[in-house]
This record gives structure tokens, C-alpha cells and sequence, in this order.
């Protein structure tokens, strides 16, 4: 064989060898993601059922201590929390030593301190669980069970961004009245031979409150973030206008994702990603409502999207409000570990999963079947969807690998 064409057979075999290197090394790391995410998945199942106890074993920690220590630029609680239980037993029992109101955003609810100097946020409940809210998809009060569902439905997705929420009942006149301030004292009223308050917010008022049935009011308490992660407020890129006639840029301008990508933090980091995970949570629970998210202060775009404020949810079962996926569909890009979890709650695991975690709480049944079996069909809207982008753009394009190490230390 001549030098020349030895030469080109070795050109071509080195150009085979380093192909087909890379080309397994690709399928190695992809196979072995996605076994992670299969092992993670049937580890979140494994917990799904939280007890709630008051032992804490190995630890002479106070619960509070231990919820703050969780807390990391990327997740709210580690993927594996023995702890859990005990605190969110502590959140639904431990003596409230201090009630206020509320004062920010738009919806009643009243701000306590429970034993230990933690705070939560008390949400009350103002509607029966077969109640069904009609008009747009952000109408109606607060529902106090949609913070309870929407946190278990975090951990079955796997994303660990909303603050933990159980539900608690809470008798007003021994356990609240006389840990009052004034301001929110000065809001209590009886209503026939109900226990009632409309607290002080945008939308409370004094012909609208929420009632106990007698003295005990039943509602949902939110762990209030530790202070050291102050948080910082965005206004979200598809918000709503909520003006008749007004459209936001979104629902008219089908490249509006291209000038998104365009604009800080969303032109790096994970925060894009962090909107389209949120956009998939938020159509599974019927939250049109975000206009607003947080994140943690001062994180140049690192930080996670935090699951904040997630009670207009649960509203109307037979209502799925398509736009809430917007930035998914107009983005046409999601998470591999986000894609195979929804693949993983598919053929009515998701309606099962959440309603076994939920029936540990205090407020159990926390959801109405028909919501329950809303879930299982959303989800199946949300794999169409990707499968549209998919089909358009091609996979390699539309799932990205975005996994990013979370450090507890």
C-alpha cells in the first residue's frame, strides 16, 4: 500500500475512533443520567407518605434549626429528609405565642409566630373542597388546600422550590385572640355563631371575611423562609396585563421567547429553564396568577424560582387554562430530568402519587377527586406539547441537560 493512501485509511480510522468515542461517551453520561433520574424518581416514591411525629432522633436541633439549615440557592429542602415529618408536625402543633396581619399582597391571611420563635403564614380556608371557582383562572379567594396540594406536588416533581406547607386547624378565640395586636384583633368580628376576621390586605374587607365554623377556623401554615435568604422580587416575563382589551406581549408576538432570551437573567444561567419548570407546575395546578416570582437576593441569575404564593390554584377542575404553558410551547425547550419525571407520572401515577402524600395532613382529603383526575389529564397535555416541539425542532434541540449540583454543606 502506498504512503499516501496509508495515510487516508489512518486519517479516517482516527476520525472513526474519536466518533465513535464521543458518541459512547454521550450515551454513557445520557444512559447514566437518566438512570439517576429513575433512581431519584423511585426514592421520592419510596417517602411519598410523610408521618407527622414529634421525635427527632440524632439530633438535639430544634425543627426550625433544621428547616433552615435545608435551605440552599437551589432547593428549599434536600431530596432526602428524614426530618420532615417532625417538622411539619411541629408547624400544625406548636403553640402560637404571637398573631399580626398579613400585610402584603392581595389576599387575607395573617402572619404568626409559633413557639420557638418561628414564623409561618396562615392561610384560612374560604371554600368547601367541591366548590368550584368560575370566571377567569386567577378568580376567586385564596384556597388554603391548594398550598397544601401544590407543596406535595413540588416533591413529586422533584424540583424542592416551595416553602413547606401543612394544613392546621386554629381555634381563634383561645389560640389567637389573645396573641393579637391590635391591628389584627380590630379585625374580628362574629358572624351569626361564628368566629370571623378580614385581616388588612388589597382586596380585604370588613362584608368579606373568613369564618370559623364556631371558634375553629381550618387553614394551611407556610414555613416563613430563614431571614438570612432574603429574597428579591421580578416581575415574571409572562405576566398577565389583568386589563380587559390589554394584551400582554406574549400572547400576541409568537418570537417573544427569542427577545426573552435576549434580556438578563434569562440570556444565561438556569432561570429560562427555572420559568418553563414553573410554567409546567403552575398548568398542573391551574395557577394563572404568577405576575411575580422571587428569588433569592443578590444571585445574578443562579439562584432557583421560588414556589412562592401558590393558592390560586385548584379553582375549576374542568378548566385547563392552555396559556399558563406559554413559555414552554413558545421557548420549545425543558429540562431532560424535568422530561423524564412527567414521563414517569404518566398512566395515572401523578393522581395517585399526590394523593398519598397528602393523606398524612391534618386537613386530609385535601383535594376533590375531580381535581385529582384534572392532574392526570394536564399532564398529558404537557408530554403533547413537548412532543410538538420535539417533532418541529428535534430533541437534541428541545431537551436540554441542565443538572446542577446542590451542595448542603
Amino acid at each position: 500500500m502506498k504512503l499516501k493512501q496509508r495515510v487516508v485509511l489512518l486519517a479516517i480510522l482516527l476520525v472513526i475512533f474519536i466518533f465513535t468515542k464521543v458518541f459512547l461517551i454521550d450515551n454513557l453520561d445520557t444512559s447514566a443520567a437518566n438512570r439517576e433520574d429513575q433512581r431519584a424518581f423511585q426514592r421520592m416514591m419510596a417517602s411519598l407518605q410523610v408521618e407527622l411525629e414529634a421525635r427527632l432522633e440524632h439530633t438535639l436541633q430544634s425543627p426550625w434549626e433544621i428547616a433552615a439549615q435545608w435551605v440552599v440557592p437551589r432547593e428549599v429542602y434536600p431530596e432526602e429528609t428524614p426530618e420532615l415529618g417532625a417538622v411539619m408536625h411541629a408547624m400544625t402543633t406548636k403553640k402560637i405565642i404571637k398573631a399580626d396581619v398579613g400585610y402584603k399582597g392581595t389576599q387575607l391571611k395573617a402572619l404568626l409566630v409559633l413557639e420557638g420563635g418561628q414564623k409561618v403564614v396562615f392561610k384560612p380556608k374560604r371554600y368547601a373542597r367541591d366548590y368550584v371557582v368560575e370566571g377567569e383562572p386567577y378568580a376567586g379567594y385564596d384556597r388554603h388546600n391548594a398550598e397544601v396540594a401544590a407543596f406535595h406536588l413540588d416533591r413529586i416533581l422533584g424540583f424542592r422550590r416551595a416553602p413547606l406547607v401543612v394544613g392546621r386547624f386554629v381555634n381563634l378565640r383561645t389560640e389567637i385572640k389573645p396573641v393579637a395586636t391590635e391591628q389584627l384583633l380590630g379585625t374580628f368580628m362574629t358572624v351569626g355563631n361564628n368566629t370571623c376576621f378580614y385581616g388588612k390586605c388589597y382586596y380585604c374587607r370588613e362584608t368579606e371575611p373568613a369564618c370559623a365554623d364556631g371558634d375553629v377556623m381550618e387553614g394551611s401554615v407556610t414555613l416563613w423562609l430563614p431571614d438570612v435568604w432574603p429574597l428579591q422580587k421580578h416581575r415574571h416575563p409572562w405576566g398577565r396585563t389583568y386589563r380587559e382589551g390589554k394584551l400582554a406581549r406574549w400572547e400576541y408576538d409568537e418570537s417573544y421567547c427569542d427577545a426573552v432570551k435576549k434580556t438578563s437573567p434569562y440570556d444565561s444561567g438556569p432561570r429560562l429553564l427555572d420559568i418553563i419548570d414553573t410554567a409546567i407546575f403552575d398548568y398542573l395546578i391551574g395557577n394563572a396568577d404568577r405576575h411575580h416570582y422571587e428569588s433569592f437576593q443578590d444571585d445574578e441569575g443562579a439562584s432557583m424560582l421560588i414556589l412562592l404564593d401558590n393558592a390560586k390554584s385548584f379553582g375549576n377542575p374542568a378548566l385547563d387554562e392552555r396559556s399558563i404553558l406559554a413559555p414552554l410551547y413558545q421557548c420549545c425547550i425543558i429540562r431532560v430530568s424535568t422530561w423524564n419525571r412527567l414521563n414517569y407520572l404518566k398512566n395515572g401515577v401523578l393522581k395517585s402519587a399526590l394523593k398519598t402524600a397528602m393523606s398524612h395532613d391534618p386537613i386530609s382529603p385535601v383535594l376533590s377527586d375531580p381535581h385529582l383526575d384534572a392532574l392526570d389529564q394536564r399532564l398529558l397535555s404537557i408530554l403533547a406539547t413537548v412532543k410538538q416541539c420535539t417533532d418541529q425542532f428535534g430533541p437534541d434541540v428541545v431537551l436540554v441537560e441542565d443538572r446542577m449540583t446542590l451542595s448542603h454543606l
